[in-house]
């Protein structure tokens, strides 16, 4: 797999009219008009991981998307996660490899029932912003923001990297990105741990 052949955007600034870069030094990494995997590269290279990952967030389609944060999450959760959170992530799983609006609706329920608080928390809103309504039962339909779902996975994909190593969560991020990288360019989001930023770009 040789091409980002996932990501649809032309341009980086097609996708930053929808966020904002985090850290001032980070902006001089981003090439507005380039296409995204450009400035995803230079932010992961030079270690702005937080903004690479929101780029990469809003980069991917919804349902990959979506997938790359309940990797994430999956990667830190322990035989003491709560079973709310297990079945958040459930869920959020269940609706990326199948969108139904049964699947968001239950991915919505576990994602307010966790109070937005963890990467499975994240993850299922993340799946229950990328459809349908935001409003509750018997109201008038709200239609998401469309990219609101990548803010949901980004949240979940740093919560996760954070929760992996709080002191040091570098690798953490190094991982998950290698694992976006492997989901733009058509995978399943299946990466070596050991694998580095600069190697998953290059067999990107």
């Amino acid at each position: 797999m040789n091409e980002w052949i996932k990501i649809q955007a032309h341009t980086a600034r097609e996708l930053l009219a929808h966020f904002e870069i985090s850290e001032e030094d980070a902006e001089s990494e981003v090439v507005l008009d380039t296409t995204p995997r450009i400035s995803i590269e230079r932010l992961t290279e030079k270690g702005y991981y937080l903004d690479a990952v929101k780029l990469m967030a809003h980069a991917l389609p919804k349902r990959e998307a979506v997938w790359w944060a309940c990797l994430a999450a999956r990667a830190v959760q322990t035989p003491e996660t709560d079973e709310n959170n297990q079945q958040a992530l459930l869920a959020a799983e269940a609706w990326a490899k199948k969108p139904t609006e049964a699947n968001r609706l239950r991915a919505k329920m576990l994602g307010e029932k966790t109070k937005f608080r963890t990467p499975s928390s994240w993850a299922a809103t993340a799946a229950s912003w990328s459809a349908g309504s935001m409003a509750g039962d018997g109201e008038p339909a709200i239609s998401p923001p469309e990219y609101l779902y990548a803010h949901a996975v980004a949240g979940a994909v740093c919560l996760a990297a954070v929760a992996k190593d709080e002191d040091a969560p570098e690798n953490a991020y190094k991982t998950f990105l290698a694992q976006g990288i492997n989901i733009a360019c058509g995978g399943n989001g299946i990466a070596p741990v050991s694998t580095s930023i600069k190697e998953a770009v290059a067999h990107g």
